[in-house]
This record gives C-alpha cells, sequence and structure tokens, in this order.
C-alpha cells in the first residue's frame, strides 16, 4: 500500500486519514498536524522519511507566485529539508493545474456562470493559477492580499498591480515566520469577525479556506465559496453564516476534501517521478486519468 503523509502547521484538530484506491493502486493518506510547531514537523519528517511514498508540507507554503516569478518562504524550506530521501510537495504544482481546470469546468458545465461576477480572492499569490484563471473567465475580481496576510485594509483590483507588488514585498515577506503571515496551530480555529463588507459584497470568496475563516463575518448570505480543503465542522460553519454553494477544488473523500499538497503527494506517487520532473502535462495527464472532479454542495438560503 502506498503512503502519503501530510505533515502540516495547522491545528491536529483536523489530523484525518483514509484509505482508497486510485488507478488500481491502494492509498493510505494521512494529515498529521502539530499545532503550529515547525520543530515537531522537522521531527516527523525525519522520522518518516524513506518509510512512505510521499510528503506533504500544509499549513504553510514552500512557495508563492506572482506573474512567472516564484518566491520561497525561507521557514518552510528549512521544514521541507528534513526529507532527503521522500519527495515532499506544498501543492503548488496542483494549485497551477487542477485550480485552473475547476475554474473552467464551473463556467462550462454553468454551476457558476463566472463573467461578471464578483469575486473575492483571499490571496492570489498563494493560487495564481486560480486568480488567473477566474480573471480570464471575466470575474470583477478584488484580491485581498495585503488585507488578509498583512492586515493591510487595502484591496487590489488587478492582476497587474498585484504582480508588481509582489516584486516588491515577497523577498522580505518570505524571510518572515510563517505565523506572522498565515494562521498556523490553534489559530485556525478563530474567528475574528473583520472586513465584513468586503466579503459581502462578492458573489464568490476564493482561494484558502483558513484566510477565508480568519475573518468571517456572521453572514455570507448566498455567497459562493470555492476553496481547498473543509472539514464536516467547516461545511456546518458555512451553511450556519447562510452560505449557497461549496466548492472544493480536491474531491471529498470520506466526508473530507484533503489539501492541494496531499493531492499532489498522491500523483507525484503515482507519477514515479520526482516532483521536479513533473510538468503540467504530466499533471493534466494524470488529472484526465484519475477523473478528478470537484466537489460540489448546494444549500437553500
Amino acid at each position: 500500500m502506498k503512503r502519503v503523509v501530510s505533515i502540516s502547521l495547522g491545528s491536529s484538530k483536523r489530523n484525518h486519514c483514509i484509505k482508497t484506491e486510485l488507478l488500481g493502486e491502494k492509498f493510505s493518506i494521512e494529515r498529521i498536524g502539530t499545532d503550529g510547531d515547525k520543530y515537531k514537523a522537522i521531527s516527523l519528517i525525519r522520522s518518516l522519511d524513506g518509510k512512505v511514498d510521499a510528503f506533504g508540507l500544509g499549513g504553510t507554503d514552500l512557495y508563492i507566485y506572482a506573474g512567472n516569478r516564484r518566491y520561497v518562504f525561507r521557514e518552510s524550506q528549512e521544514i521541507a529539508r528534513a526529507a532527503q530521501i521522500t519527495p515532499i510537495v506544498d501543492g503548488s504544482g496542483l494549485k497551477n493545474t487542477l485550480e485552473r481546470r475547476v475554474v473552467d469546468y464551473i463556467n462550462n458545465e454553468k454551476v457558476v456562470e463566472l463573467a461578471g461576477k464578483r469575486v473575492l480572492m483571499v490571496c492570489a499569490v498563494d493560487r495564481f493559477g486560480m486568480a488567473e484563471a477566474l480573471t480570464a473567465a471575466g470575474c470583477d475580481m478584488t484580491y485581498g492580499d495585503l488585507i488578509f496576510a498583512l492586515g493591510l485594509p487595502l484591496p487590489i483590483k488587478r492582476l497587474q498591480t498585484l504582480d508588481r507588488l509582489a516584486r516588491i514585498l515577497a523577498p522580505v515577506l518570505t524571510q518572515l515566520p510563517i505565523h506572522m503571515l498565515y494562521p498556523t496551530g490553534s489559530k485556525q480555529e478563530r474567528i475574528k469577525p473583520k472586513h465584513a463588507h468586503i466579503y459581502q459584497k462578492a458573489d464568490i470568496i476564493a482561494g484558502d479556506f483558513h484566510f477565508i475563516k480568519k475573518h468571517m463575518p456572521d453572514r455570507l448570505t448566498g455567497a459562493t465559496i470555492l476553496t481547498n480543503t473543509v472539514t464536516a465542522e467547516d461545511i456546518e460553519l458555512l451553511k450556519d453564516r447562510g452560505v449557497r454553494r461549496l466548492i472544493t477544488t480536491t474531491p471529498e473523500f470520506s466526508g473530507r476534501s484533503f489539501g492541494t499538497n496531499v493531492m499532489e503527494g498522491v500523483l507525484v506517487t503515482l507519477a514515479k517521478k520526482r516532483p521536479d520532473q513533473l510538468k503540467v502535462d504530466d499533471y493534466n495527464l494524470l488529472l484526465d486519468r484519475i477523473g478528478f472532479a470537484p466537489r460540489i454542495e448546494e444549500w437553500p438560503e
């Protein structure tokens, strides 16, 4: 049995393990949270290195993108270096392929007709492929990178503006501790409503769920959430706030949508290649063979 383990800086309350079969291979897929403790994450990776088929790095990014530039987080790189034998991925390759496909799918299948829809993308440098696809589909975009990562109430309206800001800020920000930019550990369980008007003006709220959740207002009546990983508790939270539709870019396994880092670990294992050997066409071919489809749930208002 193939084993893929996500080591996350997120809350251990979200731990999960399932067994499934993909393309004739049996998989054990597991997520282990370290409650924001990077040293525990490093220790776990070292103890499992060479004993599992792939690691996912969760609760943080190893890379962020803007345009054709890639920036590396110093602290995440320190964690990733603990894997000397087993490949480790953060989901970047899958975000740049699967998430573009999901945007095309929901538009072409008229799950949501995207042209003209007001979209709040909470952090675009984290999911630049999704941001580009939504922009190309004709959405009226608001990028919340400065709001949700840096706490500055300055929405960005154009992807080109974000690209220019990223070139200035990313080399500095990627040297900071992850917890200064992204909710880790128990912070992932807290909600401090802020910027309600920015949320409530949007038809679609897209991006990383922890960024969405961090300042989520009490009401999001009629909204569509386009995100990555959610738990059963997260779904109840969204229903309680009046969300109409949930779309997750990764499929549902046993009531849970795993993160892109986990699913990229699965694809790397199936491809039998190192992550740096996989190109966009390789990911798309595997996604076609597996038949990954987004999880879509709709609830009455």
